[in-house]
């Protein structure tokens, strides 16, 4: 997979992951066409379409449209199964995900694609396994942040103790 985007039916791009190296201004020329190009197509049309020398693999699941593009060589089956598979665990992590979710949580978003595909491969197909990773950095991060906020508070009661202390 060379990249994957996901934006609205306005247009607005919402998340967008590059694989192959290119600059700032190609990005964006892509984008622009691409969700011009998927935007003006009807719903009824097929979900795969050749664009310059890559195959584009688009779903719309409710508002957002989740767009990939690949190789000629690449299966365009396993990518729709791949946009799917993305689909599922957004859904099982924000509980039947929406275009707010994304938009708030992109980080949470990002996370989870990076821990299922790498360097736009697949890196783990079980739905199961990805959950229990997101689960693991997110008991991980809420450990961290309540060390962190103890130990302030624990800094901050020292300080009054010893502020009442000198008075």
């Amino acid at each position: 997979m060379q990249f994957m985007l996901l934006f609205s039916r306005q247009g607005k791009l919402r998340l967008q992951k590059w694989y192959v190296p290119l600059s700032d201004k190609e990005k964006k020329k892509i984008t622009r066409e691409l969700v011009q190009t998927v935007l003006a197509r009807k719903p009824k049309m097929c979900s795969f379409l050749e664009w310059r020398d890559l195959k584009i693999v688009y779903k719309r699941y409710a508002s957002l449209y989740f767009c990939c593009a690949t190789e000629d060589q690449d299966n365009e089956l396993i990518t729709l199964e791949i946009i799917h598979r993305y689909v599922e665990l957004l859904d099982k992590y924000f509980g039947s995900v929406c275009e707010l979710d994304i938009i708030f949580n992109f980080e949470k978003a990002y996370f989870i694609l990076d821990e299922f595909l790498l360097g736009g491969e697949a890196q783990e197909t079980s739905k199961k396994n990805v959950l229990k990773a997101i689960e693991q950095a997110d008991l991980l991060q809420e450990v961290s942040t309540l060390s962190v906020t103890s130990e302030l508070h624990s800094n901050n009661l020292a300080t009054i103790q010893n502020t009442l202390a000198n008075a």
